[in-house]
């Protein structure tokens, strides 16, 4: 199989910036991104749709992300640089698509981590209640913000070993609940089939494609990692793998926990179904536990966020397709501090300013797009350089034309907000382009 890379400069291996992520550091980044906190609330909404046939739809919308992925495994798999799907895009598509998919990746990063952080910060309240307080929540989101960007202006090696500690930690919480859920109430779980809609199916499929997204910012730090084109597919498809596991395992659990999940209306179950899960067979510890789980898993997103975005603002300027100071390397610790610091500005803004639903609803919006021009990249790479992947998915057009149908059905659900979101960073994107052209 042929190794040779796509030409151009942002396929180089040469870079400023220090090759520290191991493979699997890479996998714990690609976990930890994709395992955020959304899965702690997810189980009564796919519950009350499809009934108890929901774990199958857990394993519907795994293998058509999972195709998503295997687009994304390929091109990754013929580059070595910063930038991740704006990288892609610019090789693939050139300068003006590769700005569009930037401006929209940056988009889905910053509002995120935002989101994250905001969920942190609630469930905090629930052991500290001035928490909520508006100057004492801007003043811990400023804390742990702050924290962060300290930690990987100091090194991508600190960044990464905090990434892999939180991935660690939160798995070791979602196996505690696991095992004590099959142990205390696992007679109780009876999948079945679903007398549901096709239209609830649907809909089903997609909110959980959405929780499995967020893996292509593990793609975004490739210039640091120790062997990209080789690392990435197997750091996407094992993170993949081991969230598909953990999102269905969860849910038989709650399921088992709370047998009529589908009917009930009490609103601490619609809010908080795993910790009301936790509670019923491990008491107030239990839902202890799931709150510090939420707590783990949203932080360990968000220095996982921490990774990824300063890489993608990284390359931009890189390309010189942002201001130059993005790409300015600490002359000691080798990251880019600049961009570090301007996403830790960026996210704390937004998530003083926000809410957690605001912030995911951006997230979500400029998610889908990136999937579309990345998918479209697989057969306008191959027709470029054919031997250039190190990763080749076999089935010539089939799995990219599938992916493409998967992201049309998610932008034919897109309502009128997330059109204006996406409206409004086309048109910041195409601005950008104009001013870059104009000057060069």
């Amino acid at each position: 199989m042929s190794t040779r890379p796509v030409p151009g400069p942002s396929a180089s291996a040469a870079s400023p910036l220090v090759r520290a992520i191991g493979r699997w550091s890479l996998t714990a980044l690609a976990l930890n991104v994709i395992i955020g906190s959304g899965i702690f609330g997810l189980p009564d909404d796919i519950a009350r749709r499809v009934g108890p046939a929901a774990p199958l739809a857990y394993v519907i919308a795994a293998l058509g992300i999972a195709v998503v992925v295997a687009c994304f495994a390929e091109v990754a798999s013929r580059f070595q640089g910063a930038g991740g799907p704006y990288l892609y895009a610019r090789e693939a598509f050139g300068r003006l698509a590769g700005l569009e998919t930037g401006w929209f990746a940056w988009l889905v990063r910053i509002t995120s981590a935002a989101a994250n952080a905001n969920l942190f910060v609630a469930y905090a309240a629930q052991f500290f209640p001035a928490a909520t307080d508006p100057l004492v929540r801007a003043l811990l989101l400023l804390l742990l913000i702050g924290f962060l960007a300290t930690i990987n202006v100091r090194g991508v090696q600190s960044g990464t070993s905090l990434s892999n500690a939180f991935a660690i930690a939160k798995l070791v919480l979602i196996a505690v609940f696991v095992a004590a859920g099959f142990y205390f109430v696992g007679g109780n779980i009876h999948v079945g089939a679903s007398p549901a809609p096709r239209s609830d199916w649907l809909q089903a499929i997609l909110t959980l494609m959405f929780a499995y997204g967020g893996f292509e910012a593990a793609l975004m730090p490739m210039s640091e990692a120790r062997d990209p084109r080789r690392d990435a597919p197997i750091a996407l498809f094992t993170a993949l793998g081991i969230a598909a596991v953990v999102y269905v395992l969860i849910h038989l659990v709650v399921m088992g926990a709370i047998p009529d999940l589908a009917t009930i209306d009490r609103p601490e179950v619609r809010e908080r179904p795993v910790a009301e899960a936790a509670r019923v067979f491990l008491g107030s510890t239990g839902a202890t536990l799931i709150a510090i789980g939420v707590m783990v898993s949203a932080y360990g997103n968000l220095a996982g966020q921490f990774i990824a975005s300063p890489r993608l603002t990284f390359a931009l300027a890189e390309q010189r397709d942002f201001p130059a100071f993005f790409a300015r390397v600490h002359p000691r610790f080798r990251t880019p501090h600049v961009s570090i610091l301007v996403h830790a500005v960026l996210v704390a803004s937004l998530a003083i300013a926000g809410s957690f639903i605001f912030n995911a609803v951006l997230s979500a919006a400029a998610r889908v797009l990136t999937y579309a021009v990345v998918c479209a990249a697989v057969p306008a790479l191959r027709r470029r350089a054919p031997g250039g992947a190190a990763f080749h998915l076999a089935g010539g057009w089939i799995v990219p034309v599938i992916a493409l149908l998967f992201c049309a059905v998610i932008a034919a659900n897109m309502d009128l907000t997330h059109l204006g979101v996406i409206g409004a960073v086309a048109l910041a994107a195409a601005i950008n382009w104009a001013a870059i052209t104009r000057r060069a």
